[in-house]
């Protein structure tokens, strides 16, 4: 018989791999849809201009002793929150540069900047949001704080 510790351990790892795998395929379907935008600034413009379109944003952070993307990062926070829009930290930053470059290799577009990633457009049909949504709910009521995930490396 396995341990209760260890069974609740194995099921939590495999939800977290599979939610890992769902904003992956989300992110790539956004990008495909024309429905997702990169970097700190771009977001920043959108959140002014169109917040009602946003749907998930997703901040990367691998660099945790940058103070200046800290501040960026609690400024996101804090007007996604106010706008009821779901937000998720993510490490991994190679992992998403993978990702994108694989869907952008036809535009020849190369992100620099993957510190925030804003998912758009409510009416799209986002493969996974809802398993990616559902996740950050629950670790919300576990954790006040921005729900963590951490992306692996293939």
């Amino acid at each position: 018989m396995i341990p209760e510790e260890d069974f609740c351990s194995g099921v939590i790892e495999n939800r977290v791999q599979s939610v890992g795998l769902a904003l992956e395929e989300l992110l790539v379907t956004a990008q495909k849809q024309d429905c997702l935008t990169v970097g700190i600034y771009e977001s920043a413009q959108l959140l002014n201009v169109d917040p009602d379109s946003v749907v998930l944003c997703v901040l990367a952070a691998d660099d945790e002793g940058d103070v200046a993307l800290q501040i960026h990062f609690t400024l996101l926070q804090s007007f996604c929150c106010d706008s009821g829009i779901t937000i998720l930290r993510v490490s991994g930053g190679q992992r998403l540069q993978q990702l994108l470059r694989a869907v952008d290799t036809n535009r020849n577009q190369e992100h620099s900047d993957l510190h925030c990633m804003l998912v758009t457009n409510p009416q799209a049909d986002h493969c996974r949001l809802q398993e990616v949504g559902n996740y950050c709910q629950e670790r919300r009521c576990v954790d006040p704080w921005v729900p963590e995930l951490v992306l692996q490396e293939r």
